[in-house]
């Protein structure tokens, strides 16, 4: 069998200089605690529907909203991301967290991974390596030991499936339109608080869906041959330098 071990050293690199995902109510908590956080945009090109057997296509459809890029079909995925420099400002002293029993749902299920489709590799992560020399089981054979994080793992992605409609109606609301290709960046926006808080606040309450238009984006990528292919392809492509405006940033993988 073939076991990972780990028990945390308690360095708090795991809880330092982060963007941290979070759910909508994570979100709205984290905004009222005076926090800020932004909103990472990518998108997936989606000409044709993928075959029912793609494991991995379904994944993404159901986290993701349909929209357009000029004449490409795109899906877009949104991340709600607690942003900070240095310790989160939630970790006091002796490393200890100051909201624990709240505490978000990923920092719940670290180090494990909530996508499926990614395996749990120690030298991906931030942990020192005494961490992972612990007589503590964490998985053997990919299967986590702990029945709290399996649960955790588990309310992370039903929390990210029930939110994308209500993540399509926080774009339309904040006037978001621009997004980079998946896997080659993210388009990063960052909103004023109280404005964000609001819009939160208000689409949690109306989570019917809209038959509405599916909305143009613009997709943004730092490699010219990208939008190239983009543009000849129908789509709205833009390099990075050309596409940002106040609130935006562009951070290439």
């Amino acid at each position: 069998m073939d076991s990972t071990h780990f028990d945390c050293a308690r360095c708090g690199k795991c809880c330092t200089d982060l963007r941290l995902p979070l759910t909508f109510p994570e979100a709205v908590r984290w905004l009222e605690r005076g926090g800020q956080v932004d909103l990472l945009c990518e998108a997936l090109p989606w000409p044709v529907e993928p075959d029912a057997d793609n494991a991995y296509a379904a994944y993404k459809r159901k986290r993701t909203f349909a929209a357009t890029s000029g004449e490409l079909p795109i899906r877009v995925g949104v991340t709600l991301a607690a942003t900070f420099t240095g310790p989160c400002p939630n970790l006091g002293e002796a490393i200890r967290c100051g909201i624990y029993e709240e505490r978000p749902l990923v920092c719940r299920v670290y180090p494990a991974e909530i996508n499926p489709f990614f395996a749990l590799k120690p030298e991906f992560k931030l942990c020192p390596e005494e961490a992972w020399q612990a007589p503590t089981p964490f998985a053997i054979d990919g299967v986590l030991i702990d029945a709290v994080t399996r649960d955790s793992i588990d309310a992370s992605r039903r929390a990210d499936e029930a939110s994308v409609e209500m993540k399509r109606a926080l774009c339309e609301r904040l006037g978001l339109d621009r997004a980079s290709v998946v896997n080659e960046g993210f388009v990063i926006v960052t909103s004023a608080r109280e404005r964000l808080l609001g819009a939160l606040i208000d689409v949690q309450q109306d989570v019917q869906a809209h038959d509405t238009a599916p909305q143009t984006w613009t997709l943004v990528s730092n490699r010219r041959a990208t939008v190239d292919t983009l543009i000849e392809v129908g789509a709205l492509g833009a390099m990075d330098v050309d596409a940002t405006r106040e609130g935006y940033q562009y951070i290439g993988l």
